[in-house]
């Protein structure tokens, strides 16, 4: 009965765990991305009459449009710079101290964004959303860091995945916030950019009760009883002895090891696989086009003949699909794995792709074929929700050691805000030059990222670090085999006898 308690325990404690660090991280990536798109002819008007008021100057609407591109990519800047810092504070702070931390960049951008029309300053909409997107860089490396070095081996992938759950969770409540009736409207507009502010405000009274990552505390700290108190609390006093014993191999593999930067990790011949696994899996998950989806969506929806004042609508059950998505993955990635997962949604993604390729080519002259592009966009989403949109996220974590993992975030980081930008800047040209095949890019990155993934990335379900480490290890120095250090736990003797 005790024992059943205690498993109830750990579990309710891992679960307030995800759930206080996911509302004020990856939650905010989501829902930051969301709810920029409603005010835009607001704050465009806005920037306009802003102008005249100081300059009694009337803004041609490229420049308008120009600097509303500035305000909306600098979200993506800002999440390069927390990417950048996510690693250094990671190793300084810990995981969770650096998850509320992170929070004075969001409750200084709120300021900025409800003040900004009092204040007549669009300048404060740029600076706000430069400091939201700081935010949102350093919670998408830290939190998926802090949930797989916190969650037992069985339920590592389930617990990571949680932070794409979350993800697409923001996307559609910042959609729903983002209607007319609610926080859409024109009068709304400032409390809308800042509302972000509530959940920020919810894991500041909830984090603090929760337990720090064990991982960090033993290796990085050297602090034992401390992690033993935070496995107790994470996962029951019955499951410790087997997890001690997997951070204590872990710890004896990086004995003598100092945290890596990302130029030694770049250099590390030891690690040239791995690094190249998480680099090209977290560009892909940008350059495979979901992002673009979301902003061609509205154009389909009009062309299939939906009003305009229902797309906002139909655009929310857009988000609805990667939020199911991603939550039948989180069901699934314990029975199939990380491998499988990954290379099904892109190679999904890949064919549908085609299929909207056509349905565009042929929607001018077939009256169905509008209606066969919608399909394409919800499916194209619910593919990237079951694979990559959560798996990627766990995989620095599942592959790398304590003193090699921040460096190896920073980079999958950094690369995925460079090409959200990317994509974002170029998709518009995309469309204007390529027209109907605007998406055959995106189907050729599907296809790479699916064939890369069944190459070399070894299957990392229920597997230790070092395991993991041995399937690489056939590529990194192929025909040789390196040494390993382990931490094997010994048996007491109880005897008198020498």
């Amino acid at each position: 009965m005790n024992d059943d308690l205690e498993k109830k325990g750990g579990s309710l404690t891992l679960a307030r765990t995800v759930c206080s660090a996911a509302i004020g991280g990856t939650f905010q990536y989501g829902y930051n991305i969301a709810i920029i798109n409603a005010p835009t002819v607001d704050i465009c008007r806005f920037i306009n009459d802003t102008s005249w008021e100081r300059w009694a100057v009337a803004l041609e609407s490229y420049q308008v449009n120009l600097f509303w591109s500035f305000i909306v990519s600098i979200f993506s800047v800002g999440g390069l710079l927390g990417a950048l810092l996510a690693g250094p504070m990671a190793i300084r702070f810990g995981r969770k101290r650096s998850l509320l931390m992170n929070n004075v960049f969001l409750g200084l951008s709120c300021v900025l964004l409800i003040a900004s029309r009092a204040s007549r300053s669009y300048e404060m909409i740029v600076l706000g959303r430069l400091l939201i997107g700081i935010n949102a860089g350093v919670s998408m490396n830290i939190q998926p860091m802090y949930f797989g070095e916190s969650a037992p081996k069985h339920l590592r992938g389930a617990v990571a995945l949680s932070s794409g759950i979350f993800t697409a969770l923001g996307v559609v409540l910042g959609q729903v916030v983002g209607l007319r009736e609610l926080l859409g409207c024109q009068a709304c507009w400032p409390f809308l950019l800042g509302s972000a502010a509530v959940p920020g405000f919810i894991q500041l009274l909830t984090l603090p009760w929760c337990p720090e990552s064990p991982r960090y505390l033993l290796i990085d700290r050297g602090d034992r009883d401390a992690c033993i108190r935070a496995l107790q609390q994470l996962h029951g006093s019955d499951a410790v002895d087997g997890e001690m014993a997997e951070i204590l191999q872990e710890q004896a593999a990086s004995t003598g090891e100092r945290p890596r930067s990302p130029w030694e990790l770049l250099r590390d011949p030891a690690v040239r696989w791995q690094l190249g696994s998480v680099m090209i899996v977290s560009s892909a998950m940008q350059l495979c086009g979901n992002d673009a989806i979301y902003f061609y969506a509205s154009s389909v929806f009009q062309e299939a003949g939906i009003s305009t004042d229902k797309i906002p609508y139909a655009t929310i059950g857009t988000g609805a699909c990667e939020f199911a998505a991603v939550i039948m993955c989180s069901l699934l990635i314990e029975h199939l794995g990380r491998r499988l997962l990954l290379i099904g949604g892109y190679v999904l993604m890949a064919g549908w792709s085609v299929v909207f390729t056509v349905a565009l080519s042929f929607q001018r002259t077939v009256d169905w074929m509008p209606y066969l592009c919608m399909t394409c966009i919800f499916a194209y989403i619910l593919s990237f929700g079951m694979g990559p949109a959560g798996v990627t996220g766990i995989l620095p974590t599942e592959i790398f050691n304590q003193a090699a993992r921040p460096a190896a975030y920073m980079i999958a980081g950094s690369l995925m805000w460079i090409n959200f930008f990317m994509v974002g800047m170029v998709f518009p040209f995309l469309v204007s030059e390529l027209g109907d095949f605007c998406f055959v890019p995106f189907c050729v990155v599907c296809l790479l990222a699916s064939s890369f993934i069944g190459f070399a990335l070894p299957e990392t379900k229920g597997k230790s670090l070092q395991e993991i480490t041995c399937e690489f290890d056939k590529l990194n120095f192929p025909g040789r085999q390196r040494l390993q250090a382990f931490y094997q736990l010994g048996e007491v003797l109880h005897s008198t006898a020498l």
